[in-house]
């Protein structure tokens, strides 16, 4: 790939990684002042149907990205940070761009709160996580598996469609990307909620040797590389990548720097919210101490297997 050639940048093809890639897109193209081509990739989770745990969980949205990176059939891809696998992978290098808001997003069909629904009610989700952790602040509710895209997802809480649930969660940062905050009832606290690792983060990936010999590619994944993010994210996922659990586990975490103090808080509970653990930590940091960020997240998760974590998930 020579510096005057368009960068081909590959993304799953749903609504919201399009609108995802498309801001990254913008970005590069910026930064590069290089043509930039869209080339859309279908993954298994864009095939297979049913929940995300019986799909195979992590890696389902990202391993046919990665092949096309590997392939050359793009020069970038783009990820939401959350589907991608804790392990390293060699040949490939990803940044950070500024997190979204990583809170969960509450929609219900009559406007209410989390505390305020009825007894009882229905609430929809695809996430073991949120589930576990909706059944531990309202055991009364009667959490529903769903999948689709988020206008799927919405269409079950609309008067006007199926209308079948009173509510369903999804990530307010997908949300936001798609100019849908209208369609927000709530966004949980965090205290309450704990979001997944990574969530509200996109993962900008390419090959690792292109970083050498395109200066114009390099500059532009340095620009966009986010450090209070990125530490943020380290954590979170050194977490994740401890406690051996892939992004369907009932594991909710959330790091962020202020001040130069990393802190990251997590909950660890059973997918029926019968039991749940939380811990959490602080660490210094400076921009670019990612080992830091990762022995903090291991810490914690140390903490939690201790206390028999392992068991929950």
């Amino acid at each position: 790939m020579t510096s005057h050639q368009p960068l081909r940048i590959g993304t799953r093809a749903s609504t919201l990684a399009l609108t995802q890639t498309g801001i990254v897109a913008d970005e590069i193209r910026r930064l590069t002042g290089r043509e930039v081509e869209i080339v859309r990739i279908k993954t298994d989770g864009d095939v297979l149907t049913g929940s995300l745990s019986q799909m195979g969980g992590t890696g389902v949205f990202v391993t046919a990205l990665r092949d096309a990176l590997l392939e050359g059939r793009c020069d970038v891809a783009v990820h939401s940070l959350k589907d991608l696998p804790t392990a390293a992978f060699e040949g490939l290098t990803y940044v950070t761009p500024v997190r979204e808001d990583p809170r969960d997003a509450l929609c219900s069909r009559e406007h209410l709160r989390l505390a305020d629904l009825p007894q009882g009610a229905s609430v929809g989700t695809g996430s073991p996580r949120r589930a576990a952790q909706l059944l531990l602040a309202r055991p009364d509710l009667h959490v529903v598996d769903i999948r689709g895209n988020v206008d799927t997802r919405l269409g079950r809480i609309d008067a006007s469609g199926p209308g079948d649930l009173d509510a369903v969660v999804l990530a307010a940062a997908g949300l936001n990307r798609l100019g849908r905050g209208a369609a927000v009832t709530e966004l949980i606290d965090l205290d309450v909620m704990a979001p997944a690792p990574g969530q509200g983060a996109l993962a900008v990936e390419c090959r690792t040797g292109d970083l050498a010999t395109d200066e114009s590619l390099a500059a532009a994944f340095a620009a966009l590389d986010d450090p209070g993010t990125h530490l943020a994210v380290t954590a979170e996922r050194a977490l994740l990548a401890r406690l051996e659990a892939g992004c369907a586990a009932p594991v909710g975490t959330y790091a962020s720097v202020s001040d130069g103090v990393l802190s990251l808080r997590a909950i660890v509970a059973r997918p029926d919210g019968s039991e749940h653990l939380r811990h959490g930590g602080t660490t210094d940091v400076a921009d670019n101490d990612t080992a830091r960020a990762v022995t903090l997240g291991q810490g914690v998760a140390d903490h939690f297997l201790a206390l028999g974590a392992a068991d929950f998930i």
